[in-house]
């Protein structure tokens, strides 16, 4: 027996990737749909996907570097091209903010979904 998903113009595969307990796969829609695609770009380094070696933003490359100003620009600027670039359709960066203190990076992004132009913000820290 097959199981089918059902997938509207607002659904997408869940993040992470996961069958529930029925056996079909979990899909998620709107907001938690878009952090999910967010999530993939930032987390995926270019070269990890066969089939598209571009894809992703190298986040974790910058992470292993001295945590400075220098390094926080550099995120804002890998991040926000990465988002244009791979979510473009979906989404509108409006700003990529990073702030590093010790050991602590966070990033915050900004964006506004084009399906309803609502305002919607990210944020992920490192340690």
């Amino acid at each position: 027996m097959l199981n089918r998903v059902t997938m509207t113009e607002n659904t997408s595969f869940g993040f992470p990737f996961a069958v529930n307990e029925s056996g079909r796969i979990n899909a998620t829609g709107g907001d938690e749909a878009i952090r999910g695609k967010i999530i993939q770009v930032l987390f995926t380094a270019p070269g990890e996907r066969v089939n598209l070696p571009e894809f992703g933003c190298g986040l974790f490359n910058l992470v292993f570097e001295p945590n400075d100003a220098i390094l926080a620009a550099a995120m804002e600027f890998t991040v926000g091209q990465a988002l244009s670039r791979w979510l473009g359709d979906d989404i509108l960066v409006d700003g990529v903010n990073v702030n590093s203190s010790d050991e602590t990076i966070t990033i915050e992004i900004a964006y506004t979904k084009k399906q309803d132009i609502s305002k919607q913000a990210v944020r992920i820290h490192f340690r």
